[in-house]
């Protein structure tokens, strides 16, 4: 935990928070913090600085925050995944929540298992909590949004230019192009499409292609998704750095 993340309510009027729980045990036992040392915390939607610790005991922690940082620039990677399951989803949450994505598009996908939408990991509050702990790793504060669709064809003909960017990148396997030889957009981010394991079906590809999705490669080794998901926002991000007058 790299950032103590405190919802608003938890934070009273003058910089005080009360917590008990993991949180706190974290502290206590995985910083080893005392009474007048301080620790990184971030407030939810808002902005972070540090705390100091005002009691530590078994019982419950009590922090006074001073805030004034914002959190770090967001992505500018828009991730359309073709739902994983639910032990890769997981760690797919977690990492988009510490790299800074900002919105993420779980698809249906023909090679999706339809039991997978049945998920417990796919509810509000169990979606927000892998998030969240993808925010204390990137110190961030800002959570992403999540946008769920188990419907490919009505989605690709009806939302999806609504939602993402004209950038759009498709992750095939059959692809030999890599991000490399591909001129980044003048102007703003850019859509992943990632797959299931298995790969879009040639339909699937067909019509995000027809949607201006340009197939590219990560390189001649196949990846699971929670493995390609943090390689290629990393690989996107470089590719849109190397844009005219940007840092690489």
């Amino acid at each position: 935990m790299n950032l103590l993340l405190l919802e608003p309510s938890e934070l009273g009027p003058d910089g005080t928070a009360r917590l008990v729980g993991r949180r706190a045990r974290h502290v206590r036992e995985v910083l080893r913090c005392r009474p007048g040392e301080s620790v990184v915390v971030g407030v939810v939607g808002g902005q972070s600085g540090t705390a100091e610790v005002q009691a530590c005991g078994e019982e419950e922690l009590v922090l006074r925050a001073t805030l004034g940082q914002t959190p770090p620039a967001p992505s500018r990677v828009t991730l359309l995944l073709a739902l994983p399951r639910p032990k890769i989803l997981r760690k797919v949450l977690q990492a988009a929540g510490a790299m800074g994505v900002k919105r993420l598009v779980l698809l249906g996908s023909w090679k999706v298992e339809k039991a997978y939408w049945g998920s417990p990991l796919l509810g509000p509050e169990a979606l927000r909590a892998e998030l969240m702990l993808g925010l204390e790793q990137g110190r961030d504060t800002i959570l992403p949004e999540v946008v769920q669709r188990r419907f490919f064809k009505p989605f690709v003909e009806d939302e999806l230019d609504a939602l993402i960017g004209p950038a759009r990148l498709l992750l095939d396997l059959a692809a030999t192009a890599p991000l490399a030889s591909l001129a980044p957009p003048a102007t703003g981010g850019v859509t992943l499409a990632i797959g299931p394991e298995g790969g879009w079906t040639p339909y699937e590809a067909a019509e995000l292609a027809k949607r201006g999705f340009l197939p590219v490669s990560l390189g001649p080794r196949p990846l699971r998704v929670d493995q390609a998901v943090p390689f290629a926002v990393g690989q996107a991000e470089l590719w849109l750095s190397l844009r005219e007058g940007e840092p690489a």
